[in-house]
């Protein structure tokens, strides 16, 4: 009995330290395989310009063509400003003087503001009809005010039937006094507009 508990007792031992080694076989190979990502200057600009020289482009645009690096360096620091290499594939790398930090700043700006125009604003439409009733209208009115408040478009939409195009005025109301009840979260893009059998509204967010 002594004899089966001490090798009952080996055999649990030896498992616990085969899973100890394995977790640090699967830490060591996950640590090995990560790959550190620096992130460092998008362009080199003065002295982590390596190359002996350069085709340099003044901060006036003037083409200086191929000079040695050090010359390209002094002229930046005579005019207070960066050496840049905007083109580093080409033979020699082309750098142009100029203030690296609002280049930096200004190129920012227009890339965000490139992802905002490639944005797609979503919208939601809602439909009413002539005879929906003020509950139901302020209940649509709720569902559009929270939306607008996420950043989405609304389009209301009034469905004319037969003889109920024959008062399409109606439908404008209701829209127009949708506009007016919306006016502090939502601007109009579309006036109501009737067209077909429908009569339509569309609302941009404010921010």
């Amino acid at each position: 009995m002594l004899r089966s508990g001490l090798s009952t007792g080996l055999f649990v031992s030896l498992i616990a330290h085969f899973n100890n080694w394995r977790i640090l076989a699967i830490r060591k190979r996950r640590s090995s395989n990560r790959t550190r990502v620096d992130k460092g200057p998008e362009y080199r600009i003065n002295r982590r310009i390596r190359v002996r020289e350069v085709r340099l482009i003044d901060h006036e645009g003037t083409n200086h063509g191929v000079v040695p690096t050090n010359q390209a360096l002094q002229m930046a620091e005579e005019a207070e400003l960066d050496l840049v290499e905007v083109a580093p594939n080409a033979n020699p790398p082309v750098c142009r003087i100029m203030d690296y930090g609002k280049f930096a700043y200004e190129k920012t700006k227009r890339e965000r503001e490139a992802r905002k125009l490639q944005k797609q604003i979503e919208i939601k439409t809602l439909r009413l009809t002539p005879r929906t009733s003020d509950f139901h209208r302020d209940v649509y009115v709720n569902k559009a005010k929270k939306w607008l408040e996420e950043g989405k478009k609304v389009k209301f939409q009034v469905r004319f039937k037969a003889r109920e195009i024959t008062y399409p005025e109606i439908g404008q109301q209701t829209l127009e006094e949708i506009a007016e009840i919306l006016s502090d979260v939502a601007e109009v893009e579309q006036a109501p507009k009737l067209e077909g059998w429908s009569m339509t509204l569309l609302l941009n967010p404010t921010d």
